[in-house]
């Protein structure tokens, strides 16, 4: 069965706003390796509309460091699948457009053959999350606090525990440190 990793930028005080964290060499060199363990991309309509057309862009103009290019290029790569009840159609050739419920998509997904299936956003991810259908966690948290912002679970009413093994923590010379989490 193929693996559902979700991976996430916040900073120390939990905030997982994009505006609040910048992406340094080190942090795209390491989702870029995370990436290439992955075919297919799986984003809400939010995280997809901030990341698609920006990094197709700079994969096509490689107009930024070598490792940032070297995401881009990667994420340009992976076959991806956006959930929207708004959006009718993309002009992206790459991607998937899915209005169908979430929970069953990602599960009929996971038992189809192929190489794990990589997670982003915030929305999306916590139906997945609570579904029980997330089985790696890589949350880089980023040297700052920042006071104010989204967190990852607010709002959310978790009733059950979702217990986690510590699988790996990698810090990272820009002071970030990745953690690693499986579900036992």
């Amino acid at each position: 069965m193929r693996k559902v990793v979700y991976g996430i930028n916040q900073t120390l005080d939990g905030c997982c706003d994009h505006t609040k964290v910048s992406g340094t060499d080190d942090i795209h060199i390491y989702f870029a390796d995370l990436m290439r363990n992955a075919d297919l991309v799986v984003y809400g309509r939010k995280t997809y509309e901030l990341m698609v057309p920006f990094w197709p862009n700079v994969a096509k103009e490689q107009s930024e460091s070598e490792p940032v290019n070297e995401f881009a290029q990667v994420f340009d790569s992976i076959d991806r699948l956006v959930f929207s009840r708004t959006l009718r159609s993309l002009d992206d050739k790459k991607t998937k457009l899915v209005n169908t419920n979430p929970v069953e998509e990602i599960l009929r997904l996971k038992q189809q053959p192929g190489k794990d299936i990589s997670l982003g956003g915030v929305e999306l991810p916590l139906q997945l999350i609570l579904a029980g259908l997330v089985d790696e966690f890589h949350l880089v948290i980023h040297p700052v606090i920042v006071g104010q912002g989204r967190r990852l679970f607010d709002g959310t009413d978790i009733k059950k525990n979702l217990q986690l093994e510590l699988g790996e923590s990698k810090p990272f010379p820009s002071g970030c440190v990745a953690l690693i989490y499986v579900k036992k």
